[in-house]
């Protein structure tokens, strides 16, 4: 390996991720979150499963 595939290696190893694409802030995934635990909560009270 040469020189310069080892620090163009490197820097896509620092870059390598699995977790799918980056939406940037995760205050609209807490929004959905909490918004989902309120319809489910609704939908169980209102079949009277608890």
């Amino acid at each position: 390996m040469t020189a310069t595939s080892v620090a163009g290696n490197a820097h896509h190893a620092r870059r390598a991720r699995t977790g799918g694409p980056d939406e940037g802030s995760k205050l609209m995934e807490h929004i959905a979150g909490w918004a989902f635990v309120v319809v489910f909560a609704m939908l169980v009270t209102q079949l009277g499963l608890l």
